[in-house]
């Protein structure tokens, strides 16, 4: 029994609510002297008295800090913003930050030379394309259609001309049939009346 009172008195938890209430309890008035406990309310009241005074002062520093605040026109947002601002400007002195900005950067310079590759091996494409003997076959075709439409309708032949200066004297002549309302033959049968 000794062993466990014993144990109870040694162990290392904190206390909870009901043992602090168990503590109040206690009289320890009973264990100081009349002359010590008249100290301790003189020490008491001069602590309340204390913080009394460190609030008013407190209040005081409080209502003159929003007063020069206030004109200076620094306001919640303000200080937010400011707030703000040396927050962003701390984080980006971190290494992270700086490390994390290099890579982004390079990956971004990385990204625009493959778009940049990209772009030159499509031009290059379209130039083979346009030099190939399909596509100058094409044009050819392109052109002696134009030629034999232009002959028919009633325009004047142009023997060759660039593949660009056909088609806008195609689209040119598109233009005027429809302004005139004289529609373009369709097909064969139409081309020969």
């Amino acid at each position: 029994m000794e062993a466990q009172q014993a144990q109870g008195l040694l162990e290392t938890q904190p206390l909870h609510e009901t043992d602090e209430e168990t503590v109040t309890d206690i009289d320890f008035t009973s264990m100081i002297s009349e002359e010590e406990r008249e100290e301790l309310k003189i020490e008491l009241a001069k602590l309340e008295d204390e913080i009394s005074t460190l609030r008013q002062v407190l209040a005081a520093k409080e209502k003159h800090l929003a007063e020069i605040k206030q004109k200076l026109g620094i306001n919640l947002m303000n200080e937010l913003k400011q707030n703000f601002s040396k927050s962003w400007h701390d984080m980006q002195t971190t290494s992270a930050y700086k490390k994390t900005h290099e890579t982004l950067s390079h990956a971004g310079q990385k990204a625009t030379a493959a778009i940049s590759n990209v772009g030159t091996a499509i031009s290059k494409k379209f130039g083979d394309m346009r030099n190939s003997p399909t596509f100058k076959s094409f044009e050819e075709k392109v052109e002696t259609t134009v030629t034999s439409l232009k002959t028919k309708v009633g325009g004047t032949s142009h023997s060759g001309g660039s593949f660009e200066e056909v088609l806008s004297s195609t689209a040119h002549a598109s233009a005027q049939g429809s302004i005139t309302g004289t529609p373009l033959p369709e097909n064969e049968e139409e081309l020969q009346c």
